[in-house]
């Protein structure tokens, strides 16, 4: 599957319908999956939403079923992964309804910002993700981030 990447930014009808951004829906709906649509939750860790695929989705859920039965970092990742997951299919016109839920969480309300994050994507309100944007580019760019690429075929 290509890596879902770029930044755009949607309106946010009233209903919460929001188209999503046409590259991220050609790269899912290219994907072996039975449902056309994406799985959305809630990010713990910032006001944000995280979004992916039924394929990612399925890692998701089958990772956190190889930790230990019964404890809590079981628990507390299935809660805040699986319990707070909402399945939303594609209309028509590729666009999805978010939950006020998530709208609430994310503080989106006519504008989302769709951004690429390789097999996931996130969906943040433009204010909320400009300074975190700017943040990561400075936090990167000072501390000397490197990346050590995989070579073709590692896993």
């Amino acid at each position: 599957m290509p890596p879902l990447v770029g930044r755009h930014v949607n309106k946010v009808d009233r209903k919460g319908r929001v188209s999503v951004p046409k590259p991220f829906r050609d790269v899912l709906k290219g994907e072996d999956a039975s449902f056309a649509g994406i799985y959305a939750y809630p990010l713990f860790n910032a006001p944000a939403i995280e979004a992916c695929g039924e394929g990612f989705m399925r890692r998701v859920a089958e990772s956190i079923d190889d930790l230990d039965m019964f404890s809590e970092r079981q628990d507390d990742l299935a809660s805040v992964l699986l319990e707070h997951a909402h399945a939303l299919p594609f209309d028509p016109e590729g666009r999805v309804v978010l939950p006020e839920e998530l709208l609430v969480h994310a503080g989106i309300d006519a504008e989302a910002v769709f951004v690429g994050r390789g097999a996931r994507f996130q969906i943040w309100s433009p204010a909320a993700y400009e300074p975190r944007r700017k943040t990561a580019f400075e936090r990167a760019r000072t501390s000397g981030t490197t990346l050590r690429l995989r070579r073709e075929g590692e896993t």
